[in-house]
C-alpha cells in the first residue's frame, strides 16, 4: 500500500491519486513555498520527489478549513504567524518512523557507559517521536541501574506535538510490543483487557523516568538543561542540510558531560560536519578533546 493511500482518507473512503488531483489544486509555486516554509520553521529539507507526500499529508488540513486550493491555505497561514495552524502544518510534514530498541547495538553500549555511575544519570532523546526510543532508554536504565534508576531521567523532546501526545499515553498495539523480547514485555508492559485488548501500556516505573517536552531544534532557546550522560539524536539529522546539522551539533556539545556519548542514526555521519565530536564506534561519538 502506498504512503498516499495510507495517509489520505476522506469520509471513510480510500481516495485515488486521480480523484485527489481533481479535488485540490497544488501548483508548482505552492509546493516551492511549502518547502521554504517547513525549512524556515523546522529546518526540514523536502526534496522535489516529496510532492505527493506533501500533497497527501496537507490535504486533510485544507479539507478541515473547507479549502480546495493550497494557495489559499498558504496565504491564510502566512497572514497569521502565531496561529495554532502552524503547529498542525509542521506536524503534518514531520516523519515519525521508530520502533522499540531500534538500532539495538546502541543500548548495550549505553548500559556499559552508565554502569557504576555515582551521580544520577540523565539522557536526552532529542527526536522522541511517538515514544518508543525514550521508553527503550528508560527500560535500559532500569535493567542497568536497578534501584538507582529511580534517580535517573530521560528528557524526550520532539517538534511534533501530536506524536508527543501519543508518546505520553504510553500505549502501543500488541503486535508492535511483541517485537521486543518476551522477558522485557513481561517486566515492563501491562497487557490491556476488555476495550483495551490488543494493546499494552508501559508500567508506571518505566513512564515515570521519561519527561516529554515539545522542542524545535531550530529554536533559539531549548527547554533542556544538561549536563547529559548521553544524547540520542538518531535519524533526524538526515532531514537537515549540513549547515543546520553543524549548528545543532555545536549546541549539543556544552550540554554534555565530559565523557558524554552522542548516538547517531545508522545512515548519519557527523565526523565531517563538526569538530566538536569524534567517532568512538559505530555511529557513537565522544566529545572531542581541546
Amino acid at each position: 500500500m502506498t504512503e498516499q493511500r495510507e495517509r489520505v482518507v476522506d469520509a471513510g473512503q480510500w481516495t485515488s491519486s486521480s480523484q485527489i488531483e481533481r479535488d485540490l489544486v497544488l501548483t508548482d509555486a505552492d509546493f516551492t513555498r511549502i518547502r521554504e516554509l517547513i525549512y524556515q520553521r523546522a529546518g526540514i529539507v523536502l526534496a522535489e520527489h516529496k510532492r505527493e507526500m506533501v500533497y497527501s499529508r496537507l490535504a486533510k488540513r485544507l479539507r478541515h478549513h473547507g479549502m480546495t486550493r493550497f494557495t489559499d491555505y498558504l496565504v491564510r497561514l502566512e497572514r497569521q504567524p502565531e496561529a495554532k495552524e502552524w503547529e498542525a502544518f509542521t506536524n503534518a510534514l514531520t516523519t515519525n518512523l521508530t520502533a522499540f530498541f531500534r538500532e539495538a547495538h546502541h543500548f548495550p553500549l549505553l548500559a556499559e557507559h552508565i554502569k557504576g555511575k555515582q551521580d544520577p544519570v540523565t539522557i536526552w532523546c532529542s527526536a522522541a517521536s511517538t515514544g518508543e526510543e525514550p521508553y527503550s532508554l528508560a527500560m535500559t536504565l532500569l535493567e542497568t541501574l536497578g534501584a538507582k534508576a529511580s534517580q535517573a531521567k530521560v528528557i524526550a523532546t520532539d517538534i511534533d506535538t501530536d506524536a508527543l501526545a501519543r508518546a505520553r499515553a504510553g500505549v502501543y498495539p500488541l503486535e508492535q510490543v511483541r517485537k521486543i523480547d518476551e522477558a522485557r514485555v513481561k517486566r515492563f508492559f501491562q497487557k490491556g483487557t476488555g476495550n483495551h485488548a490488543g494493546f499494552a501500556r508501559l508500567r508506571p516505573e518505566v513512564s515515570a523516568l521519561v519527561e516529554f517536552l515539545p522542542l524545535n531544534l531550530l529554536a533559539p532557546q531549548w527547554p533542556v538543561k544538561g549536563p547529559f550522560d548521553a544524547v540520542f539524536c538518531r535519524n533526524i539529522m538526515i532531514y537537515f542540510d549540513k549547515d543546520t546539522q553543524s549548528k545543532i551539533l555545536k549546541r549539543f556539545a556544552p550540554l554534555m558531560k565530559p565523557d558524554g556519548l552522542l548516538f547517531a542514526g545508522h545512515s548519519e555521519n557527523f565526523s565531517y560536519i563538526s569538530d566538536a565530536f569524534k567517532l568512538r564506534g559505530q555511529t557513537v561519538y565522544n566529545l572531542a578533546k581541546k
